[in-house]
């Protein structure tokens, strides 16, 4: 099935959820009017439906292939990866310094939902690179900056994340990866890496890792990681790749979907010739990895608006196409198109609802990283506090439209060849990877709740006060208020029993207050009627029937862990 971006409700997010008029009125982001935002939004969605949509069946099918140590991908990846570098679309929010164009994040956002929603596990190549540039520009040196920096921002060398490895999982503590000093300033990095995302491929002439690894001093734990730039071509004295620096990908994974991409196990330093640059102060790798795992979580909760929209848009589609059954109720006993069926249409207005509401929530918080790119403190803090949202809401939000689009299929979506069920089995990573989504949920209420002594909740909670009308959001807000009391004095299993209802009920509130916004702009405006009608539709849904149900969900979050641990482990065999 074709794509087709959806420029005009990613136009009205940006109006009326992030503002993007106020970015625009400041000079760092003067650049940024309103024709240059039409201009990007109409050119993104086309290059992302002429270039990587059309690879998106091949990269589910065929899918990455590794041999002796490469990784190809299928016919037409590489030159439409090209093509991405050479329009300039990875720059769009780089610092011109660099080679950027210096334009608000929010439009970057923008650019990798199309090329995610016209092909997930393609996109992923784009969606680390913007993690090892913050890292870079926050924690690298001068000389660093100006020989990575410009490549990465362009695309032309990709970068990527490594910090798992085989023993430690989530506990990125428990990392064996070494690095000894050479005594030249740079490292011999010795281990193993796995679960890197596009860690070896044909797309690019080189790949620019950064990898988490202990030096020989290093203290256990956390405290004790440094953070490496190791890239898989050494340059030479011009700049350009040259030797090979002992990278070498074992294998790659067989995987559930996302095919299009190769998640790689990465050894480094076999032969003890694997050179890396230390980025920062020695042990201060776990500042430099947050600050790359939250871009990298920002853009997976994104993930869950990208399949829904496709799942969403090819759901309609075929509601129209299929006939089955007559309307009930009707004199006339013809097949009708399955759109006039109320169960059909109430999943496929509960998938615009979600759809709609993820991505604004997603791209809310992006308005947030440009405002504290301004120097707002406060819209740092409130980043911090929808940054698990964003994540794991996003991509339960994902899961759930992909899954309402195979049903919508019927006995058609469980059949590969209508494409809905690949949907599902890609969506399915986005749960797990960057952070599982318990592990958000724990960040929530373990951190974030109590950021400036609650002042970053109790300020975005008066901020949705001030502006929702609808009594179940006044509702939700106060269900929000009650558990956030509970957990300041809950044990830290109570905390953490309740964590993921109550991170349900917040991302549902904030996604409600911004809906409810949408939806009173599109009644008093002008424009395409059945756009219009549409925001209304979906934003009443949300209001009036997806918020009641995560009010119900207090009594989860506030119940503690008694009842989950009123069995003994050996009796979750039974």
């Amino acid at each position: 099935m074709s794509y087709a971006a959806p420029v005009a409700e990613q136009r009205f997010v940006l109006d009326h959820v992030v503002r993007i008029g106020e970015l625009a009125a400041h000079d760092k982001y003067a650049a940024a009017s309103p024709d240059m935002v039409d201009a990007i939004l109409e050119g993104a969605g086309q290059f992302a439906a002429g270039e990587y949509a059309p690879l998106n069946r091949a990269g589910d099918e065929i899918g990455a292939q590794w041999k002796d140590g490469t990784v190809t991908m299928p016919p037409g990846f590489r030159e439409a990866y090209q093509a991405f570098v050479e329009g300039g679309w990875g720059g769009i929010d780089g610092p011109e310094t660099f080679g950027g164009q210096g334009l608000p994040h929010v439009l970057a956002t923008v650019i990798m939902e199309d090329l995610g929603t016209a092909n997930m596990g393609f996109s992923l190549v784009n969606m680390l690179t913007p993690g090892a540039i913050e890292a870079l520009l926050a924690y690298g040196s001068d000389e660093q900056k100006a020989v990575w920096l410009p490549k990465l921002i362009t695309g032309e060398w990709p970068g990527t994340m490594n910090l798992t490895e085989p023993q430690a999982g989530s506990d990125v503590g428990a990392l064996r990866a070494t690095a000894t000093p050479v005594g030249d300033g740079s490292f011999r990095i010795t281990g193993t890496k796995i679960f890197i995302t596009f860690g070896e491929h044909d797309l690019a002439d080189n790949i620019v890792h950064l990898v988490l690894a202990r030096t020989p001093s290093a203290p256990a734990g956390t405290r004790g990681i440094s953070l490496f730039l190791v890239p898989k071509f050494r340059l030479d004295a011009t700049g350009r790749p040259a030797e090979h620096n002992d990278v070498r990908c074992v294998s790659i994974e067989h995987k559930l979907g996302i095919h299009a991409s190769p998640t790689c196990v990465l050894s480094f330093g076999d032969n003890d010739d694997c050179i890396g640059h230390l980025i920062g102060p020695e042990f201060g790798g776990i500042a430099a990895m947050f600050t790359m795992m939250n871009n990298a979580r920002l853009n997976v909760g994104l993930q869950g608006v990208q399949i829904g929209e496709r799942a969403t848009q090819q759901a309609v589609s075929y509601a129209f196409e299929r006939h089955q059954s007559s309307r009930a109720g009707s004199p006339s006993r013809e097949p009708v198109p399955i759109i006039q069926h109320p169960d059909v249409r109430r999943m496929l207005l509960r998938m615009k609802a979600l759809t709609q509401g993820a991505r604004a929530l997603a791209y809310y918080a992006a308005g947030q990283v440009d405002r504290a790119h301004l120097g707002s403190e406060a819209a740092k803090a409130r980043l911090d506090l929808l940054t698990p949202l964003v994540k794991a809401y996003g991509t339960d939000v994902g899961c759930e439209v992909a899954s309402l689009g195979v049903q919508v299929h019927g006995g058609m979506g469980f059949i590969e060849e209508t494409g809905a069920a690949q949907h599902y089995r890609d969506i399915r990573i986005a749960p797990i990877y960057e952070g599982t989504n318990g592990i958000q949920a724990a960040d929530l209420v373990g951190r974030k709740l109590g950021l400036r002594d609650g002042e970053a909740l109790a300020s975005l909670i008066a901020d949705m006060r001030a502006e929702v009308a609808g009594s179940a959001l006044r509702d939700l807000l106060d269900a929000i208020e009650a558990g956030a009391a509970y957990m300041a004095t809950a044990s830290a299993d109570d905390q953490l029993a309740g964590s993921y209802p109550y991170l349900t009920m917040l991302s549902v509130a904030v996604t409600g207050w911004l809906m409810e916004r949408q939806g009173r702009v599109a009644a008093a405006s002008e424009g395409d009627p059945a756009f219009l009608a549409m925001k209304r539709a979906a934003a009443q849904y949300y209001v009036e029937q997806i918020v009641p149900e995560a009010s119900g969900l207090l009594v989860a979050a506030t119940s503690g862990a008694r009842p989950l641990y009123e069995l003994n482990d050996i009796d979750f065999a039974a």
